[in-house]
């Protein structure tokens, strides 16, 4: 099964998104810009691989529902990640779609 519904954060639109897989959950909120995801984002492949594609991600460990998500930390982020919205580890993942909201506001107007 699949949900997907939009969420607000600050007044800044994001989609939050969980697959419910066999004995785990896949974990999203996303916006425009970037995303945070649960533990199975691969944040060394976005680092390394795939660096020339500058993805704005981050992940956190232990999270089972996306409230659990919306009120982690962030465990790791990417290089483009930090580099452009300031984004570190042991960061709120709040406090990190925050800057995400108010850099897509900015594009938008």
């Amino acid at each position: 099964m699949m949900e997907v519904k939009p969420l607000w954060i600050e007044n800044y639109p994001f989609t939050a998104i969980r697959v419910a897989l066999p004995k785990t959950n896949l974990l999203v909120i996303t916006n425009e810009i970037g995303y945070v995801m649960c533990g199975a984002l691969d944040v060394d492949l976005l680092n390394d691989k795939l660096k020339d594609r500058g993805v704005i991600a981050g992940r956190a460990v232990g999270v089972k529902t996306l409230d659990d998500l919306l009120h982690a930390k962030l465990n790791k982020v990417t290089l483009e990640a930090q580099k452009k919205y300031g984004w570190r580890e042991g960061m709120d993942i709040k406090e990190a779609l925050v800057a995400l909201g108010s850099a897509e506001d900015e594009l938008l107007h």
